[in-house]
């Protein structure tokens, strides 16, 4: 590609890309017109962050990438963070990093750390649980984390991946954490396990649904009742499936999903799938769980061969997505010609945004109209998405300390992938956690970000947050951000 037609590009889908200055613990001005310098990349030094993003706490949790995704807990007397550990180094099937300094541990880190921020200045790890027998356990680990409550009790899920070795069958365990802080009460539940499939689940999505069921969705497809998971149904509370549509499977009856979000809408009164995986990115009415209908797919994209992360706003129109790929920019879609029914398939994206631009965005959390990502190299981004035609960063701290080693873009890196992985907001009060391959867990503050809630946007107050006690958002969705 040329200098001028990669100018161009850039200029298309990375409106709020940054610039960190050569001092190593440097930061720019929210504003600063250096926030849109696109010369710098990924091979020159990532220290500190703009001034309006403030470190709470940081924790070191050993090996490189022993860490994944992130969960938090949202009331703020219950100040539980969940750390997903994996043991990717030992993975066979997964190739060595080089590049860097790295630390390579003997023993098994597969399964959760539970880290309290009571002080979140002052973070400390309270819990560990570990799958017996590591050693021999092949595949990543632990991966993907939520927690729920039901009938008064907290529950963390942690979901796992063992491949062929012992356990394969394993899509999660599920810890009873009702007694935090006190760890002695901490109980295991119990497995979900797959007896019909290998490769345990590689995400999941914990939701409240408008029927009161508090529901699993795993990118496995599968959906479980969790009340009938934890009084011990033998077949572990399942209940259905969402599948693929048959255009993106291509014949494949495997075909799943990477991620999934689940989100209800208040003026159809539906809940509503957001999955990204085979093909693409698919949305379905799952109101009935049991049965879902297909609504409107993202299929046929340029440069997306399958979808990785799919994550809308409050009123479910416009859907953040992510594909996998360095250099590949976070794509906004409107979905609102596929609700109306006047589309079949969404081609082609509305709006785009990148962080550096030889970067490699991951997973991120909508607080509309704030965009929380967390940016491998890039670390910790945020951008503002109010006109998702144009969005543009607000804010960044690089949590990897870390750069792409000489030689061909990407080498020894995975084109990118050390860094921030996973990332969580706590609606109640704006506290931002990480999850860092290399760093470990980092808490953040951003100035005029002290919590979130749709209704003081004029929105429905839903997020990936769920309300366990009362189920979803019922408020009637604003005519003028209505899809209808």
């Amino acid at each position: 590609m040329s200098c001028t037609r990669l100018s161009a590009w850039i200029g298309t889908v990375a409106s709020g890309i940054l610039l960190v200055t050569q001092v190593a613990s440097a930061q720019i001005q929210v504003g600063d017109p250096r926030m849109n310098d696109v010369s710098r990349g990924l091979k020159q030094p990532h220290f500190g962050g703009s001034s309006n993003i403030h470190v709470l706490s940081h924790i070191p949790l050993g090996a490189w990438s022993h860490v994944m995704d992130i969960e938090m807990e949202q009331e703020l007397s219950r100040p539980y963070v969940y750390v997903a550990r994996a043991d990717w180094n030992n993975d066979p099937e997964r190739p060595r990093q080089t590049g860097g300094p790295i630390q390579y541990l003997p023993e098994t880190s597969k399964g959760v750390d539970i880290i309290s921020i009571k002080d979140p200045t002052r973070a400390k790890v309270l819990y560990s649980w570990r799958i017996p027998n590591g050693e021999l356990h092949q595949g990543t680990g632990g991966m993907d984390n939520k927690y729920f409550k039901l009938k008064g009790r907290y529950y963390d899920i942690q979901s796992l991946q063992f491949g062929n070795g012992p356990d394969g069958d394993i899509g999660a365990v599920v810890l009873d954490v009702t007694s935090l802080p006190d760890t002695a009460g901490v109980r295991q539940v119990g497995f979900i396990k797959m007896p019909d499939q290998n490769g345990g689940f590689h995400n999941i999505f914990m939701y409240k649904h408008s029927d009161g069921r508090t529901l699993l969705f795993t990118n496995a497809r599968r959906v479980y009742d969790m009340e009938k998971f934890v009084a011990g149904a033998p077949d572990y509370g399942l209940i259905g499936q969402v599948p693929v549509p048959d255009a993106a499977a291509q014949g494949n009856p495997n075909a799943g999903y990477h991620d999934e979000y689940v989100g209800y809408d208040p003026v159809t009164k539906r809940d509503i799938f957001y999955g990204a995986g085979a093909g693409g990115y698919h949305v379905y009415d799952v109101s009935k769980p049991e049965t879902p209908v297909l609504i409107t797919t993202v299929q046929g994209v340029a440069g997306v061969r399958g979808g990785h992360t799919f994550t809308p706003d409050p009123t479910g129109r416009y859907a953040v997505s992510e594909t996998e790929y360095q250099f590949a920019p976070l794509r906004i879609f409107d979905l609102k010609p596929g609700f109306d029914g006047t589309v079949k398939v969404i081609s082609r994206p509305v709006g785009a945004w990148q962080g550096t631009w030889d970067g490699n965005a991951h997973n991120h959390e909508v607080r509309w109209p704030y965009v929380f990502v967390s940016g491998y190299m890039d670390g910790l981004q945020v951008f503002n998405m109010m006109d998702p035609t144009n969005p543009y960063t607000v804010g960044y701290y690089y949590t990897c300390d870390c750069m792409l080693p000489g030689g061909a873009i990407g080498t020894g890196q995975n084109g990118g992938m050390d860094g921030a992985f996973g990332v969580d907001i706590r609606n109640a009060d704006g506290v931002i956690v990480i999850s860092d391959r290399r760093g470990g867990f980092w808490a953040f503050k951003m100035d005029g970000f002290d919590g979130w809630n749709g209704h003081q946007w004029g929105m429905p107050n839903v997020s990936s947050v769920q309300d366990w006690d009362n189920g979803p958002d019922g408020a009637p969705k604003p005519s003028r951000v209505s899809m209808q």
